[in-house]
């Protein structure tokens, strides 16, 4: 499944919904994320405005690995948790072995101009298990300071220690970090997942790896990357695009992208395997769904739409002042410098490559 991605404000809330209002059964509604700035996010875009739409009290909980959390509550019979963020990859293994609740595009909100939800979503944005939430990206992210005399421009300047000294801070998982190995490595990214599919490209990949190992500071939660810049750990890292925004424009920190060789992604919105709210989880991201909420939420985080009638509504930042279109990954000037990420081979190959990475860790 290899798709192309083409690339106001909170007074919506009050906005007059069409959701009725709750049974006395209904709620309370338990949302996990992965936390961090999206978490904040959702908060403010969605569940503060969902609440005062439909009396449903609803709580963002944040976890390190939500689809982990999922699996493991699911086939214990303990779900503490409606709706689950999860990332593309995860939704089509999750879906495949029977863990989350199937999803009728049919009862999601129209497009802006009426049009049916399954016509207005980016490709591949609807499963049939979820259905995205927004489009991000895995960029690199460079501490400015580190750079006086010049700042990275590629993917191919993350992997040149000389020129750019420092430590590099990198995903602890195959996913991304082989990926941008092979677009250093001159690989085109029409051709990263064709080359990756053999185990030359495999072991092309850990090679380029092997070029700048003893450099790399690993890291596994999202928050850790826009951290290690801000200790000086290192000078450039893989990171998520939404946290290094939310760290250069809400923190004021010093901090630059490269868009060379973004990897654009989604992430989705599940409902467990039996979650006892499943209805009134089903209304929430019925009600999440609606392009005009989604444009609010690319108006507090660099993450864009998943929906093709919410983009032109985008506007600033809610300081006031900042343009977000520069920074959403869903841009067309920033897209096409990527490409994006191949769930149905992450879904196909994780396995394998996790245990290849992980021994190369160890060696």
């Amino acid at each position: 499944m290899r798709n192309r991605l083409i690339g106001t404000a909170l007074a919506l809330a009050a906005a007059p919904t069409l959701i009725a209002a709750p049974s006395m059964a209904e709620g309370p509604l338990n949302v996990t994320t992965y936390g961090g700035a999206f978490a904040r996010t959702v908060e403010e875009a969605y569940v503060k405005p969902f609440t005062e739409a439909t009396g449903i009290e609803a709580t963002v909980l944040d976890a390190s690995d939500p689809p982990a959390k999922l699996k493991a509550e699911v086939e214990a019979g303990n779900i503490t948790s409606d709706i689950y963020e999860v990332e593309q990859s995860d939704v089509i293994r999750l879906c495949d072995e029977g863990l989350i609740e199937p999803i009728d595009p049919a009862a999601l909100a129209k497009g802006a101009d009426g049009s049916a939800a399954a016509d207005d979503y980016l490709p591949s944005a609807l499963n049939e298990c979820g259905t995205a939430i927004m489009v991000w990206s895995t960029v690199i992210a460079y501490d400015k300071d580190a750079f006086p005399n010049g700042a990275p421009q590629t993917v191919a300047d993350f992997f040149d220690t000389a020129k750019f000294p420092g430590k590099r801070g990198i995903i602890k998982r195959p996913k991304y970090a082989l990926e941008f190995a092979l677009l250093a490595d001159g690989v085109s990214a029409a051709d990263v997942y064709d080359v990756l599919s053999t185990p030359e490209g495999v072991d092309r990949a850990f090679k380029k790896l092997d070029a700048i190992k003893g450099d790399v500071v690993w890291w596994e939660a999202g928050a850790q990357a826009p951290q290690l810049l801000a200790d000086k750990e290192v000078s450039m890292t893989l990171a998520y695009n939404g946290r290094i925004f939310d760290a250069i424009v809400g923190e004021g920190k010093n901090f630059g992208f490269v868009w060379d060789g973004v990897n654009l992604d989604m992430d989705y919105w599940v409902i467990p395997k039996g979650a006892p709210g499943k209805d009134t989880a089903m209304k929430f991201i019925a009600f999440a769904s609606d392009p005009a909420r989604q444009a609010v939420m690319s108006s507090l985080i660099a993450y864009g739409p998943s929906r093709k009638s919410a983009q032109a509504s985008v506007g600033k930042y809610k300081d006031g002042t900042t343009d977000m279109a520069p920074y959403l990954p869903s841009t067309p000037a920033n897209a096409e410098k990527g490409m994006v990420n191949d769930a149905s081979f992450w879904a196909d190959h994780g396995t394998e490559l996790t245990e290849r990475f992980n021994a190369w860790l160890a060696s």
